[in-house]
């Protein structure tokens, strides 16, 4: 078979280490966080105001909002300061400063993107597309992020990427975050944590409640007897885990996308939230939900979440739940199929698989879809992003990785009305980690988290090497022409 010669845009998105992030710098031990408090109350005002001039001389032009940031910061170590009450604003924010600092959220690698359409279509020529695309930003410590960046598909297939804001923001965190009780109880299921206390105390909550209304129920159900149990300790403890897990951040309009990012927030994230594979998602009304299935990190284990919005500035996160939700790799159909839910997985490291589900929360059971057949793919194979539907089938994108650890990007083809049937596979794959673009901080790896169909072309961006992103465009009937099967 003549292999499919994708075609390069020219575009090549790269780390770049002057996006900085504030973020809290709080030691690990109570005393030095006294000693840092002590050294700042001794100060005289005068000497405070002339201190956080200079800070804002040093800082002012590399950021927005610093002042909020500051404050924020103040308030996760203000239960440590003497006379909170009574203090200068000055004073709290130069507090604030002394357990802040900067982070290249970018300054290793921005790779692999998925990309969907924007919710804003307005002021586009015939035949234009604006879209918007996930990247995964690594910077120390190699923590991960979510950064975006947008740009238009033009009437002859050319892209123009849009200049991505010198700014950094990180969405503020909504203190009192909703709970959908089915899903939090089928969570606290699947970790032993279903008791008859349990469920009498999830019973006296409605059907969506909030952490507060949460805590108030512990304590109402609680009592000091039970919450003496070890095991009633452990099942609190484990509430007041999820419910830091599920969580919802905002940012405000006046935030560009570009300097839009979405950090860590949660015990399972600390130390990244991976390859976000975002989906446009239709509902059964007609009404578009974002989507975007991640893997929390937190430097032991792993944990699929799921990211959901409507409008790129008010996210949930949330936990997927059921013995199929396991492992990196989920992909969401972009719409029902016959009534459910559907999702590619990867569950048990090696092999890709189909799952259905009413709640897309919860994933109990998966068929086995495919298993690695190509000598590029003989280690293992995954998704590259969600499923383009398409006359001919389901196009899903696919990984496969080789000897040496060699990552290849193929793709095949399943029925529309039944995507447990594959119609077919490219043998070859579509792009390979080949010089000059093999070297990087992980070698000989191409990947992507989701590409789009425009106007018979596929739109493809993915990374290189796990350190930069390149964008090519496929003709979409060449591919489906490959992929059909032969007679």
């Amino acid at each position: 078979m003549t292999p499919i010669s994708p075609v390069s845009t020219g575009i090549h998105i790269r780390p770049n280490n002057s996006r900085v992030l504030v973020r809290a710098f709080i030691p690990g031990d109570r005393s030095s966080i006294l000693r840092i408090i002590e050294r700042a109350m001794v100060l005289s005002e005068d000497e405070i105001a002339t201190r956080l001039q200079q800070l804002h001389v040093h800082f002012d032009a590399r950021h927005q909002g610093l002042g909020k940031v500051w404050l924020r910061h103040y308030d996760k170590i203000k239960g440590h300061v003497p006379h909170n009450d009574s203090l200068s604003d000055e004073r709290r924010l130069y507090i604030g400063a002394l357990f802040s600092g900067e982070y290249a959220l970018e300054s290793a690698a921005l790779f692999n993107p998925s990309i969907v359409p924007h919710p804003d279509q307005g002021g586009l020529s015939t035949g234009e597309l604006r879209f918007i695309m996930s990247l995964r930003a690594t910077g120390e410590g190699h923590i991960s992020s979510i950064a975006f960046r947008t740009g238009i598909i033009r009437g002859d297939h050319t892209i123009v990427m849009e200049e991505p804001s010198r700014f950094v923001t990180a969405p503020d965190l909504k203190a009192d975050p909703s709970f959908r009780r089915v899903t939090f109880f089928h969570k606290l299921h699947e970790m032993d944590f279903d008791s008859v206390w349990t469920r009498e105390l999830m019973q006296s909550l409605g059907d969506r409640f909030t952490r507060s209304e949460m805590n108030s129920a512990i304590r109402t159900a609680g009592g000091a007897t039970r919450e003496a149990s070890r095991a009633a300790r452990r099942t609190v403890e484990c509430m007041r885990w999820l419910a830091e897990v599920n969580y919802e951040v905002d940012f405000t309009p006046a935030v560009a996308l570009s300097e839009r990012v979405i950090f860590p927030s949660s015990p399972t994230e600390s130390n990244g939230m991976e390859d976000a594979r975002f989906v446009h998602f239709t509902n059964d009304d007609g009404s578009v939900t974002y989507y975007a299935t991640y893997t929390a990190y937190n430097g032991r284990a792993i944990l699929p979440q799921l990211l959901e919005t409507q409008d790129f500035l008010n996210f949930r996160a949330s936990t997927l739940n059921g013995p199929s939700a396991r492992n990196k790799g989920m992909a969401l159909f972009p719409r029902k199929i016959h009534g459910k839910y559907a999702m590619i997985s990867r569950h048990d490291e090696e092999n890709l698989f189909l799952m259905y589900s009413d709640d897309i929360h919860l994933w109990q059971d998966a068929l086995l879809l495919r298993r690695p057949r190509e000598e590029w793919e003989a280690v293992k194979i995954g998704n590259c992003g969600s499923p383009i539907e398409t006359e001919a089938g389901w196009l899903v994108l696919t990984h496969g990785v080789g000897p040496m650890r060699r990552y290849c990007i193929g793709a095949m083809l399943l029925q529309l009305e039944d995507p447990s049937i594959v119609l077919g596979h490219l043998v070859m794959p579509l792009i390979e980690p080949d010089e000059p673009v093999r070297n990087g901080y992980v070698p000989n790896v191409v990947y992507t988290c989701g590409a789009m169909a425009h106007a018979g072309k596929l739109i493809l961006p993915y990374g290189l090497s796990d350190t930069s992103t390149a964008i090519s465009t496929v003709d979409l009937a060449e591919l489906i022409a490959a992929l059909k099967p032969v007679g």
